[in-house]
């Protein structure tokens, strides 16, 4: 029916206001209030595209390297003598007796292998196994390669999310691309230098203590100065403490040195570790190494068994805030190359954004004219309603702060052409009810119920399309997605709700007229 009862009316009204104080923050400035706003897209607002690469082949290594570890264990549980035990090319060689060859080969092939994990959904081993009279030669297999590359691009994209939240990027969009790609869109960063110099370190954090020998030997390592390339130190290849083991860190100021320093906190056992490591290497200098490079090398002076240190070096207060982030986020499990590279400019996203307002605008006023022309005083109550499902639209979008972006733009004036459409079919369904019924109240309600079904299906198909872009797609085709959703939505609310409230009114009070809509 036409008539909309009191409580109705007034709960159609509250909700259009709500949602319509929403919209109206995103033009007016105010520090009071609860405050949503539309954020805008890097095509929008500018900012930073990087595309960046995972390196796998430093993590294949060590995986090898923990591999030939456990080889040698095991083989020393069995009794099996091999030697000449390296790594080459990715590939783990060593020789054995002929007496040990089988053995040996059960080692790796039983499926109930440590050394070798079995995979039986997969029909296939961790390790490939090769034998060339007495010398074995292993490798990962396709699919143990398929695990290590899935497992390190998956935690690289949690890493480097977590560097780009710390920045305080709005809606910034971090996403897999093929098997060992990140893409990487920062609308509004200022600084893309910085995000480059963030996201191309591994953030491997260890403390090892500095050799006594001056030469570089099998249990020792030549490390470069972060700061100078030209002072190296001697380090003991055994780490005392790792990044792992950090709870938390962050810039500070020592107050005896004026100097920024980053002040961390350990978890329990890293707290246990590096208590234990002071309290026996008083005297001695303990490296503080990231990346291979050495940060700072201080000697030790007591134990530190409260839990907590500071690293010291040449920092400024932006390079010990870019270190705590860093050790905060955690170190990514491989090398991140950036191949592809963009910035957006600002000025590229106002043109982008005048351009947008302007087709909407040019659109609007177009479709205002026409409904007016076509249909009178019912055609300025569709007008009325696009108004307010515009309002709504930009309310709804604004609540849960989502990203504005130019297909989302196309997107609004894609609803406009929607909204409209619904009512022309509403319109021409009840000129048609209104040559054979004479009661002008039984007319528009007929022909509001009998255009229902079509403009359901129509507007259920494109919301069901929407849905599956949502899922489906990334970026700018995401915020497409949301706005013709949101936007098919709000149609249907201003169509049978806000349009159908004013053509009662207008009905009811001009249901004695005999040309009510020509």
């Amino acid at each position: 029916m036409l008539y909309f009862s009191k409580i109705r009316i007034f709960l159609i009204i509250i909700f259009t206001l709500l949602i319509s104080y929403f919209a109206l923050s995103n033009f007016i400035k105010s520090e009071n209030g609860f405050k949503r706003n539309i954020n805008l897209g890097l095509d929008l607002q500018g900012g930073s595209y990087l595309l960046l690469e995972v390196d796998n082949n430093p993590l294949i290594v060590q995986k090898l390297q923990n591999k030939l570890i456990e080889i040698k264990k095991e083989a020393k549980l069995k009794n099996l003598t091999i030697k000449n035990l390296k790594i080459e090319n990715q590939i783990i060689s060593f020789e054995t007796e002929e007496r040990y060859l089988e053995d040996l080969n059960d080692l790796f092939k039983d499926q109930k292998s440590e050394v070798n994990p079995y995979y039986p959904q997969f029909k296939t081993h961790q390790l490939d196994l090769e034998l060339d009279n007495d010398k074995f030669y292993i490798k990962f297999s396709d699919y143990g390669l398929v695990l290590i590359k899935n497992s390190s691009l998956d935690q690289a994209i949690e890493i480097v999310r977590r560097r780009v939240d710390e920045l305080g990027t709005n809606e910034p969009t971090i996403v897999k691309r093929g098997n060992n790609r990140i893409l990487v869109e920062l609308p509004g960063l200022d600084d893309p230098a910085r995000i480059k110099n963030l996201l191309g370190k591994t953030a491997n954090l260890t403390f090892q203590f500095v050799s006594k020998k001056t030469e570089e030997s099998f249990g020792t390592d030549k490390l470069e100065y972060d700061d100078n390339e030209n002072e190296y130190e001697v380090v003991s290849k055994r780490i005392v403490l790792s990044g792992d083991n950090l709870i938390d860190a962050s810039p500070s100021m020592n107050n005896q040195t004026n100097e920024t320093v980053v002040v961390f906190n350990l978890d329990r056992i890293g707290s246990k570790k590096f208590a234990k490591a002071t309290k026996s290497g008083v005297g001695r200098q303990l490296a503080i190494i990231l990346d291979n490079k050495i940060i700072s090398a201080p000697t030790i002076s007591e134990p530190i068994i409260g839990g907590s240190g500071q690293i010291t070096g040449n920092f400024t207060f932006q390079s010990a805030t870019d270190l705590a982030l860093l050790l905060r986020s955690g170190a990514l499990p491989a090398p991140l190359n950036i191949i592809e590279e963009r910035t957006v400019g600002p000025d590229l996203g106002k043109d982008s954004i005048k351009a947008g307002i302007i087709s909407l605008i040019i659109g609007f006023l177009f479709v205002i004219l026409f409904m007016i022309l076509k249909y009178k005083i019912f055609g300025l109550i569709a007008n009325s309603a696009l108004i307010i499902n515009l309002i709504l639209l930009i309310g709804i979008l604004s609540i849960f702060e989502a990203t504005l972006t130019l297909p989302g733009i196309a997107g609004i004036i894609l609803t406009v052409g929607m909204a409209v459409d619904a009512n022309v079919l509403i319109f021409e369904r009840i000129k048609e009810e209104m040559k054979e019924e004479k009661n002008s109240l039984i007319a528009f309600d007929t022909g509001y119920t009998k255009s229902r079904t079509t403009i359901l299906d129509a507007n259920v198909t494109t919301l069901i399309a929407a849905i599956i872009l949502f899922f489906m797609g990334s970026g700018p085709v995401k915020g497409f997605s949301i706005t013709i959703g949101i936007g098919i939505l709000t149609t249907l609310f201003t169509v049978y709700f806000i349009a159908r409230l004013m053509t009662s009114i207008y009905i009811i009070k001009n249901k004695e007229k005999a040309n009510i809509i020509e």
